[in-house]
């Protein structure tokens, strides 16, 4: 019989300042993040500046996959690809100086064979519960496909999904080029 240890987030807070990797937290079971692939890192960045440039004049803020998200109704602490928020942030701070974003509006995950299922089902159901979240985006790193989420009402969210037939993709406010987001990726 297998057993498992669980840990408080006082504990996993501990943990995460002394790792070298990325640890998510779900109701006190730490997960490691395995590290991404190039292909991976590379949308990521594309992504990134993109959003950046859409952003740089406005309200909103990009941030990377370094920000935690604290989910407080599924007792989750995770790290999305890339996060925009509008409003002011709100942070959770732990006593080791680790500050858990509270209020993501934009959720945005590079899908991997790994991660595909955790990312589009649990991942997305628990970030639904925090009030502040409005849309999330799904990028393919096997295809050029991207899927956007836009919440309607507390019950109802609307998919579009982009293909390589699509010439942008509009997140939030921000029409990103499709050619940008996958500018120098070599598809899987």
């Amino acid at each position: 019989m297998q057993t498992t240890t669980l840990v408080t987030h006082e504990e996993y807070f501990e943990l995460l300042a002394k790792s070298d990797v990325k640890l998510e937290y779900y109701s006190g079971e730490i997960l490691a993040m395995a590290g991404a692939q190039p292909v991976h890192n590379r949308i990521c960045i594309t992504l990134a500046a993109a959003l950046e440039i859409c952003l740089k004049s406005g309200s909103c803020t990009v941030l990377s996959s370094d920000q935690l998200i604290r989910t407080e109704a599924c007792d989750r602490y995770s790290f999305p690809d890339l996060v925009i928020i509008c409003k002011k942030p709100l942070f959770e701070r732990s006593t080791q100086g680790i500050d858990a974003l509270l209020n993501p509006e934009i959720v945005i995950e590079v899908l991997s064979e790994s991660t595909e299922k955790y990312d589009r089902l649990e991942k997305f159901d628990c970030y639904k519960t925090i009030s502040s979240f409005r849309e999330y985006v799904l990028v393919s790193s096997k295809m050029k496909k991207v899927e956007v989420i836009k919440k309607l009402s507390e019950a109802e969210w609307l998919s579009h999904t982009y293909t390589e037939k699509d010439e942008s993709v509009l997140i939030g406010e921000c029409s990103i080029l499709m050619a940008d987001i996958y500018n120098k990726v070599n598809l899987l």
